[in-house]
């Protein structure tokens, strides 16, 4: 038995497939299932794609809330300016404080010996005032001698 193609085996089926009138399915139709370019991928990735900015949209909400609205409203900045050893059980600190007008702040004040450990801590109630910046000294009392004095912190009560 010989065709256009060559010669063939009797009950060998033919290599290439013919299409069928018959099919329902349209070439393009079967590509498509085979690798997943369905109406149910292509929704289930809308979904997927939607559900993640909304995500991207409360997330960044929050934190415009939390970063912008909630956040104090005053700031409160210590410079040290100077030391002074006065004795060997204390120790003047001199800083600079910036504020808010009529703010009051708190500054907690340590005083350090030669290994850098903290051997004087006064905590200073900062009241209110018309200025924004304003310089202190302030004394520390010590256990031993120190041989510096420095702003461990300000903050706002």
């Amino acid at each position: 038995m010989t065709d256009r193609q060559g010669p063939t085996r009797q009950g060998q089926a033919d290599a290439v497939a013919t299409p069928h009138a018959d099919d329902t399915e349209s070439t393009a139709q079967r590509l498509d299932a085979r690798y997943g370019n369905t109406r149910a991928s292509r929704t289930r990735l809308a979904v997927v794609m939607w559900s993640l900015g909304a995500f991207i949209v409360v997330v960044f909400g929050a934190w415009v809330l939390w970063a912008g609205l909630l956040a104090p409203a005053a700031n409160v900045n210590a410079v040290d300016i100077a030391h002074t050893v006065v004795d060997e059980h204390t120790v003047d600190v001199t800083y600079q404080l910036t504020v808010d007008p009529g703010t009051k702040a708190m500054c907690a004040l340590q005083a350090q010996d030669d290994q850098h450990s903290v051997i004087g801590w006064k905590i200073v109630e900062i009241p209110a005032s018309d200025s924004r910046t304003r310089t202190f000294t302030d004394s520390v009392t010590t256990v031993d001698e120190a041989v510096t004095g420095l702003i461990y912190r300000c903050w706002l009560p």
